[in-house]
């Protein structure tokens, strides 16, 4: 595939807004439960490791608590991900209709993936008491391995969506599909996948750390939470700045492949050499307004070349351009958010290295409790750059979001109906991790 052909004629949908942001909230919702299921159960089983290299009952009670809140997560992912799967075949169906044969294997290896997750789970979470310690923990390496997998081939089909390739459009319509090129052969599968894979890390551990910071604000310094909050800390800690590098990987694919989303991303209105950098400021359609201008930055972090020339908005039609001010904001929150974490990082890691415990400072214990959010913002500000970024195209320079909206009428309704459902599982939520926090540790601390 090559060119930017568009396929089929474009839908009067009045309701494109709508459905955007309809799955913009079920990405949201999602996005930070699919962090879980990469992350968490590595966290847990490396609890259950270390009893089972200790001895250490402790660790056993710290694994065993853990897995109950896994269980949970895992069962909101389930709906969650479900609304997901549908909203993508009654929101764009002319997107499925087309290009369905191309990445549809990616959905496919996803739900062989949830099946496996699903199965495993449940023999770990309720094997406890009815296995071997070792075989148990066996069981629980398929969960850490499911999880991985399922989101590596979904990642696989957005890389896809930024990055087509594996197939040939003759007259309008997909010819020559090759669906394992598609998904793993094209430019941004690798880079996407390493990107929210340590993001995933970042998101878990700092959301898990907060409430153990918070009973240390509270005076509950015992060694159980001790423990839990050097897990959960180092899991987000070595992960934060491992994100700097992989980011910088990052941009300089979009800068080589999706020169207009870099363009947007900094505000750049025209074709320059040696182009600045922009901290803050406002894009007023021509150029960044209000904004602390570093020269030659921008070039240099593209292309690690001051002088080099950055394609600007100019280059394309007003219509072929994303939403600047969109993604430019997420794009730097993400990046400011993430250098804080990294710095929080740093200072628990070195902390922990050179003086063998937890910072002390109830600032630090704080800037945790803060740091859960903040995560999960970068993070759907980071899914914010990729996907608005990518506009006004659902398959870059391909096919046109406005090409693949259904016709059907109701979207504001099913926008309500999402809304209300959403609110219930958020609550839900909320009530089992109270329950599981009311549980008292001692009917967990058993062999």
């Amino acid at each position: 595939m090559s060119g930017t052909i568009t396929v089929l004629g474009a839908i009067d949908q009045e309701y494109l807004f709508q459905a955007r942001q309809m799955q913009a909230l079920s990405l949201a919702v999602h996005i930070p439960l699919v962090c879980f299921g990469i992350a968490f159960p590595a966290m847990v089983l490396f609890c259950e490791w270390r009893h089972l290299r200790s001895g250490d009952p402790l660790y056993r009670t710290l694994a065993r608590r853990w897995a109950k809140v896994m269980l949970a997560l895992f069962a909101i992912g389930v709906v969650t991900g479900t609304i997901l799967s549908f909203e993508l075949g009654l929101l764009w169906p002319a997107w499925m209709a087309g290009f369905g044969e191309v990445f549809g294997l990616g959905f496919t290896l996803e739900g062989f993936s949830f099946f496996t997750e699903a199965i495993f789970i449940a023999i770990y979470v309720y094997g406890w008491d009815r296995l071997r310690p070792l075989p148990h923990f066996l069981s629980g390496i398929p969960v850490a391995l499911a999880g991985v997998a399922g989101s590596l081939f979904v990642i696989s089909v957005n890389g896809w969506m930024n990055h087509p390739a594996g197939f040939t459009l003759r007259d309008g319509r997909v010819v020559d599909a090759r669906p394992w090129e598609a998904l793993f052969g094209n430019g941004f599968f690798w880079h996407e996948f390493v990107h929210m894979y340590v993001a995933a890390f970042v998101v878990a551990g700092f959301l898990v750390a907060v409430p153990y910071a918070w009973g240390f604000l509270r005076g509950r310094r015992d060694r159980y939470r001790r423990t839990a909050l050097t897990i959960a800390l180092s899991a987000a800690a070595v992960a934060a700045p491992v994100q700097v590098i992989v980011g910088d990987w990052a941009a300089r694919e979009v800068a080589q492949h999706q020169p207009v989303k870099l363009a947007a991303l900094e505000g750049l209105g025209r074709t320059t050499s040696g182009a600045p950098e922009h901290l803050l400021g406002w894009y007023d359609g021509e150029e960044v307004r209000y904004g602390v201008a570093i020269p030659r930055l921008l070039s240099l972090l593209a292309f690690h070349d001051p002088d080099a020339t950055v394609t600007g908005l100019n280059a394309v039609p007003v219509a072929d351009q994303p939403p600047v001010n969109v993604v430019r904001l997420a794009f730097q929150a993400m990046v400011g958010i993430g250098l804080l974490l990294s710095l929080l990082s740093v200072i628990h890691l070195y902390t922990r290295l050179r003086h063998g415990r937890l910072p002390r400072s109830r600032w630090f214990h704080r800037a945790v409790v803060a740091a859960g959010p903040l995560a999960v913002v970068a993070l759907i500000c980071g899914w914010v750059t990729t996907e608005v970024g990518r506009q006004p195209w659902i398959v870059y320079g391909v096919m046109r979001t406005s090409q693949a909206v259904t016709g059907a009428p109701g979207i504001p309704l099913g926008y309500g109906t999402l809304i209300v459902v959403y609110l219930g599982l958020a609550g839900g939520v909320a009530w089992l991790l109270h329950r599981f926090s009311r549980v008292p540790i001692e009917a967990d601390h058993r062999d």
